[in-house]
């Protein structure tokens, strides 16, 4: 299979503001860019194959949510265990109801607050599962829950509107590697597995979405991810009360969201994370010294000071960010380069695993061949 890539102008679509989230217009003012969105659509419809196509979070790996061939066209091309559900992402509330949720049916009060502060956005919410459900049972691991958002990029959002398929979208990913923030990281990844690749630019967030269950007592933060914990609390509603599900699930437990399970945002080198380390200066040399004769990269955030003799024994020293919003932005296209390098290993400068840090910590420690940690330093 040829795998070809489109170009798109984000910039050139627009939305009716008056329709908010209850529906959705795309508004084209490039040609090409409609014509490509066309195109994917037609893929899209014929229910055989899946595409690359940028969102907010990361580039995703969409098919139609409603058909098990186009669902199964996913877990094929990423190599994907089935029994790691996959999100789904609609355009609007409209689309949700019409095309997902029997007439009946409403969206949990719970959910209303969330909805009104975060979509378009990275959060991701659970839903029932009804019996007489549109939706393939591939996409919810055989659960009686479902994940779904809006996504708040506009080419993601406008495939699925003029598609009129909500789309299961998992990271366009071989899987267990680093989660794709630009069109040629899919490129390298699923080259010759799927048909196209909408290119649309880099991702902004640089992580996936936060995934929450208001379907329990007290609420659950199933993934930490685009949307804070803080942010989520601070809606109130009964969302001050959520508790943090644990971080990994055990290899017989089903699980209700992505990332839970199996190993995750690897790079090909073996990722050697430092949490509570100080300076960096001991826990980096210390390690340093284990692994000799090894290609080794750093890559630095806020507190590691390493002098430029210690830095000359690592074959790339870089930096990850200053802040957790920057780390969180750079941590997958960083990875990815490094993979270029060849390195053997990658020394990572951890942040505390609280606050806005826990969605990058969560992704850390997922990708972690080894944790180091000095509660001393």
């Amino acid at each position: 299979m040829n795998t070809k890539i489109l170009h798109v102008d984000p910039s050139s679509i627009l939305f009716n503001k008056d329709e908010g989230i209850e529906t959705c217009t795309p508004i084209f003012t490039d040609p090409k860019t409609k014509s490509y969105l066309d195109e994917a659509s037609i893929i899209l419809r014929s229910h055989k194959n899946c595409i690359g196509f940028p969102t907010e979070t990361v580039y995703g790996l969409g098919a139609s949510s409603l058909n098990d061939e186009s669902v199964k066209s996913i877990y094929i091309a990423k190599n994907r265990p089935l029994d790691n559900p996959l999100i789904t992402h609609v355009a609007s509330l409209s689309q949700l109801h019409r095309k997902i949720l029997p007439p009946s049916t409403k969206i949990p009060d719970i959910y209303l607050p969330l909805i009104k502060k975060f979509w378009p956005g990275p959060l991701t919410i659970l839903l029932p599962v009804e019996d007489d459900t549109t939706l393939s049972r591939l996409t919810t691991a055989g659960q009686d829950t479902f994940a779904v958002r809006i996504p708040n990029h506009p080419v993601a959002r406008a495939l699925i509107a003029i598609s009129d398929e909500p789309l299961a979208a998992p990271s366009a990913n071989a899987s267990t590697r680093p989660s794709p923030t630009l069109a040629e990281h899919v490129y390298h990844d699923l080259q010759g597995r799927i048909p196209l690749i909408i290119d649309g630019g880099p991702s902004n967030v640089g992580l996936e979405s936060s995934v929450v269950n208001g379907l329990t007592n007290p609420p659950m933060l199933l993934r930490p991810g685009g949307i804070s914990l803080k942010q989520i609390q601070e809606v109130g509603h009964g969302w001050e009360d959520i508790v943090t599900a644990k971080k990994t699930a055990n290899a017989s437990e089903p699980v209700r969201t992505p990332g839970m399970k199996y190993k995750h945002y690897s790079p090909t080198a073996k990722v050697i994370l430092f949490v509570k380390c100080g300076n960096g200066v001991k826990a980096v040399q210390e390690a340093l010294s284990r692994y000799p004769n090894s290609k080794i990269a750093l890559l630095t955030g806020s507190e590691f000071e390493i002098p430029e003799t210690l830095q000359a024994q690592f074959a790339i020293v870089d930096h990850l960010g200053s802040s957790i919003t920057e780390m969180a932005h750079n941590l997958f296209a960083k990875l990815r380069n490094l993979d270029k390098n060849d390195m053997d290993y990658i020394f990572i400068e951890g942040v505390p695993d609280a606050g806005e840090g826990l969605a990058l910590m969560n992704r850390l420690s997922k990708a972690a061949h080894e944790t180091i940690s000095n509660d001393s330093k």
